[in-house]
């Protein structure tokens, strides 16, 4: 079984920045791509950014591409979201999620994914 928890969510003002974690445990060697998604209250959960498990190769949404940065750490079983010049609109619950084994579906898509983690909660607000 795999757990992701993430961690480092918060308060923070506009034009600040953040680093959100997700640790993973159990089966991760079998990991093939890992996403991050949020969901700002009343809106649908969105694709962030993405990362292959093995290459490091990134893959970002157009809102947060050139603000956000997605890498991981394989000896440590963790990837990372640094947030970057935040905004009130950043404002939302960040999840990240994780596909084992080889896919070519559509990675912004949740159903994409196989594990969860429960969220870690960012506000930007002044």
């Amino acid at each position: 079984q795999v757990q992701l928890e993430e961690s480092g969510g918060g308060v923070v003002q506009p034009g600040g920045s953040l680093r959100l974690s997700c640790a993973a445990s159990g089966r991760t060697s079998r990991f093939f791509y890992m996403g991050w998604f949020r969901q700002a209250p009343g809106k649908s959960q969105d694709f962030i950014a993405g990362i292959y498990w093995t290459t490091g190769s990134p893959y970002y949404a157009e809102s947060v591409r050139g603000r956000f940065t997605i890498s991981r750490d394989n000896a440590k079983d963790l990837v990372y979201l640094q947030l970057n010049n935040l905004r009130p609109e950043d404002t939302a619950v960040y999840s990240c999620a994780g596909r084992q084994g080889l896919g070519s579906g559509n990675v912004r898509g949740r159903t994409f994914y196989d594990y969860w983690g429960q969220g870690t909660q960012v506000t930007v607000s002044s």
